[in-house]
């Protein structure tokens, strides 16, 4: 296999059948962006928390250690999933990872917005952490793979700049579910619609 190439290089790219010199970069711009929305998927979940906290408090009846651990238990799941992920890549492939991340993602989403118990509510908010910790490692480990080496480095930042955004886009969500609601609708619905 081009044994005359040194490690790392253009051979590298040859191996994943992605684009050499004269490739096509609209391809690995796309799916580099594709993958970076486990980014996106890491900040939202990480993020949406700060905006939901206060009515989960209230509708549960949570004391300090339990609002703790309500607000905390995704990024136990993370470290888990971050933990699993390089070697569930090796075993299933780069590509699989980041689909089962993203129906962790998507489990998550409906689960923590429908609970019927704290316990639920946790056990949902632990898977999602087990997919924003595979997403952060799998996503950018799979775009610098599909990546040539003459843009690498700019479409890896491209997780980056999804994982910010995320942050971003759910203090807005946050921010527009709750503006003029009141206290009430925010602790029956309102954080549900935060996570959903």
């Amino acid at each position: 296999m081009c044994g005359s190439r040194a490690r790392g290089t253009d051979m590298d790219d040859t191996l994943m059948g992605t684009p050499r010199k004269g490739g096509s970069m609209v391809y690995v711009a796309l799916v580099s962006a594709v993958a970076a929305l486990g980014g996106l998927l890491f900040g939202y979940d990480t993020g949406v928390i700060s905006g939901a906290i206060g009515p989960v408090v209230e509708r549960f009846g949570l004391d300090s250690t339990m609002e703790g651990w309500a607000a905390s238990c995704a990024l136990v799941g993370c470290m888990v999933g971050a933990a699993l992920a390089g070697t569930l890549s090796d075993h299933l492939g780069r590509k699989k990872v980041i689909v089962l991340s993203a129906v962790c993602f998507l489990i998550s989403a409906v689960g923590t917005a429908l609970p019927r118990n704290l316990v639920e509510f946790i056990l949902f908010r632990f898977l999602g952490g087990l997919g924003v910790g595979a997403a952060s490692m799998t996503s950018p480990m799979y775009i610098a793979e599909i990546s040539p080496a003459r843009i690498r480095g700019r479409m890896v930042s491209l997780n980056q700049f999804a994982i910010v955004s995320g942050f971003l886009v759910v203090y807005f969500v946050n921010y527009f579910i709750a503006r003029g609601r009141s206290d009430d609708w925010l602790v029956v619905s309102g954080w549900r619609w935060m996570f959903g």
